[in-house]
């Protein structure tokens, strides 16, 4: 009898892993707000993303060369500015709620195809609209201070730039770049928008033993999480593993309910539910 685990399960998998991972990366960003700015950390997670991914392209002898410099600039511009946004909300906002905004992105990108590439909007598709606007709502409740309704609405800002950069994402697919390019050169250039910005305006803050740990988990956690969610497209079902990326929520509630008490009530738990729901439906089109 054979035991071996099918593709199907262990792309399920490494799914799980890679979502543990984004919403441990998520908390070490919060961890790190007190000593670094959003910039900052975002430059830590793009520049030692790149160094790992560019040393492994080294080793396979994969050059990072490409015809289409426009598409990656366009692509990596946007990426750059979808993971600010939600750097800024991690650090101003509960985990989980940050966290479910920008999950948003999914629902952008259902709303992109209707309106730019004139697809038909199906029956599953408008309800899962449907559902993640009364999801928002829901979330972006009035308890909600003035301070938290600007970082609020540059967390959703980052699910909207998100589902941008899924349709740039297609589009580098089409022109037949594959993926490990499209990433490498999004957190190059990513890494020299961050690098400018620091230089030209705050610069760097001290980098010391006892705040170097989050900045190391943004990269680390960062990377791994991209690694395993590569692996899990790789050998699982797309939308069985999509269905699994959203338990990123799901441990970034429990982290934030552990490490900083956030409460969860049952209209943010219910509006979690709503977004997660009906990001599977979208995802689904």
């Amino acid at each position: 009898m054979n035991n071996k685990p099918s593709g199907i399960s262990l792309g399920s998998g490494w799914m799980v892993v890679a979502a543990l991972c984004f919403a441990l990366m998520s908390a070490c960003v919060k961890l790190g707000a007190g000593s670094f700015g959003s910039v900052e950390l975002l430059f830590w997670r793009t520049s030692i993303g790149a160094l790992a991914l560019g040393g492994a392209m080294a080793w396979r002898r994969q050059t990072p060369w490409t015809p289409n410099w426009a598409a990656h600039a366009r692509r990596s511009l946007v990426g750059y500015l979808a993971l600010l946004a939600t750097f800024y909300a991690l650090i101003h906002l509960p985990l989980s709620t940050a966290v479910t905004l920008s999950y948003t992105s999914s629902l952008a990108f259902a709303l992109l195809c209707i309106v730019k590439l004139r697809e038909r909007p199906t029956a599953p598709m408008l309800l899962a609209l449907a559902l993640g606007f009364i999801g928002i709502v829901l979330l972006l409740r009035p308890s909600l201070t003035s301070a938290q309704w600007i970082a609020a609405m540059v967390g959703l800002a980052s699910g909207v730039l998100g589902g941008v950069t899924l349709l740039q994402v297609c589009e580098l697919g089409v022109l037949g770049e594959p993926s490990w390019r499209t990433v490498f050169w999004f957190f190059a250039i990513s890494s020299a928008f961050g690098l400018a910005w620091l230089v030209a305006g705050p610069g760097f803050s001290p980098v010391t033993a006892g705040n170097v740990w989050p900045l190391l988990g943004v990269g680390v956690f960062g990377m791994l999480g991209q690694l395993t969610m590569t692996h899990a497209y790789q050998q699982g079902r797309k939308y069985l593993v999509a269905s699994f990326a959203y338990l990123t929520v799901v441990f970034s509630a429990l982290l934030g309910v552990c490490l900083w008490g956030d409460a969860l009530n049952w209209e943010a738990a219910l509006a979690m539910l709503l977004i997660v729901g009906s990001g599977l439906l979208a995802a689904r089109r």
